[in-house]
């Protein structure tokens, strides 16, 4: 009875079909735009007036998992849905968030160490490789086909970002040593290498679950394992105190722009990871690594627009390539839900053909 429950609420929730699948897919991609593009904008707020604090740029990723209270019981108290939150919940599903959890505390960890130490180009040129892994080893653990559509896709959007990141290739590290410089790039590689197997897991681990407030379930218990990792990070290395000092004597805005910057990168950090999340359980994670990677070329325009940031001919190249390679591969994945529908008509007109062929057999 229970296998069969679930099996219901997978079909009901995946369904291209269902009133509820547009929906929720159109929210988290919105999620995931407004998380990735204000992250970012805030981001370069937060170093382009004096703040350069890695523990805070590790824990600002997770720090804000009690946000996910909100989707996870909003549906519950608004009848929205009999399920009560945590429901059905088994041990399995809980060892695996903890295991997934320490691996994405790792590489937020490995992500901010490697920003660090690194000029924005080189760490925008290691990290564009990750859709690249992502598409193998989404071949090797989810079986995912390999299609001209997402095949051109994946190699487009790798080309804009290496494009975006020899853009800027002026940027320098400052009083970065050899040794460091070293630990900033394979800290940088580790971190895609870890984002490209940690998106297909998930996708491998939500065909277990039955619905979309059992993956925030799951979310929240990834990031709070993360940002129990970060927190005891911080407390050995002192990350906390330097916040405060930070805070008070390095940021040129002052400490109230300084903690409002940092809680709304919180908040935008959480719209980022429901959206992805939400994009890897509905879609693929192949579709959800395509995304964020396309989005790479809107951050650069929200730079140009907001912070007045040159947009020469190689960012124009880059975003175009960008725009071409998502609408390529939305398109491919259009063409595919109509050819579904159709199968699925033929296959409904076959089935009631048959019934009638049945009936009348039984007429005496």
């Amino acid at each position: 009875m229970m296998n069969n429950s679930n099996q219901q609420h997978i079909e009901d929730h995946k369904s291209k079909t269902n009133k509820n699948y547009l929906l929720l897919l159109v929210v988290n991609y919105v999620c995931l735009f407004l998380g990735s593009t204000s992250s970012t904008l805030l981001s370069k707020f937060y170093f382009n007036h004096k703040g350069s604090s890695r523990w805070v740029s590790t824990w600002v990723q997770t720090g804000g998992f009690p946000l996910l209270i909100i989707p996870i019981y909003l549906p519950y108290f608004l009848k929205c849905t009999e399920r009560k939150p945590f429901t059905h919940f088994t041990k399995r599903l809980l060892i695996l968030s903890v295991f997934v959890g320490i691996m994405l505390g790792i590489n937020n960890l490995l992500y901010s160490w490697g920003n660090s130490y690194l000029p924005v180009s080189t760490s925008s040129l290691l990290l564009s490789s990750q859709l690249v892994f992502n598409l193998i080893l989404s071949v090797l653990i989810v079986k995912q086909k390999v299609t001209f559509s997402n095949l051109n896709c994946v190699i487009l959007l790798t080309l804009s970002s290496v494009l975006l990141a020899l853009a800027s290739s002026n940027d320098k590290p400052t009083n970065i040593s050899r040794a460091k410089y070293f630990i900033g790039f394979f800290c940088t590689i580790g971190a895609g290498l870890l984002f490209a197997l940690y998106l297909p897991v998930m996708e491998k681990i939500y065909k277990k679950v039955y619905c979309y407030q059992m993956v925030m379930e799951m979310q929240l218990l990834m990031q709070v394992v993360a940002t129990t990792l970060a927190c005891i990070g911080m407390a050995f290395d002192g990350g906390f105190s330097e916040m405060m000092k930070e805070s008070r004597e390095l940021f040129d805005k002052g400490p109230t722009w300084y903690w409002v910057t940092v809680f709304s990168n919180v908040i935008t950090w959480q719209l980022c990871f429901m959206g992805t999340a939400g994009m890897v359980f509905l879609t693929s994670s192949l579709t959800g690594g395509i995304c964020m990677t396309a989005l790479m070329a809107i951050n650069v325009l929200g730079g140009v627009v907001v912070y007045k940031d040159e947009f020469g001919g190689v960012k124009v190249v880059s975003t175009a390539l960008c725009c071409w390679g998502f609408c390529s591969y939305v398109y491919g994945l259009y063409v595919k839900m109509k050819e579904e529908g159709r199968e699925k008509k033929e296959v409904e007109k076959s089935n009631h053909v048959r019934e009638m062929v049945h009936m009348a057999n039984d007429i005496p």
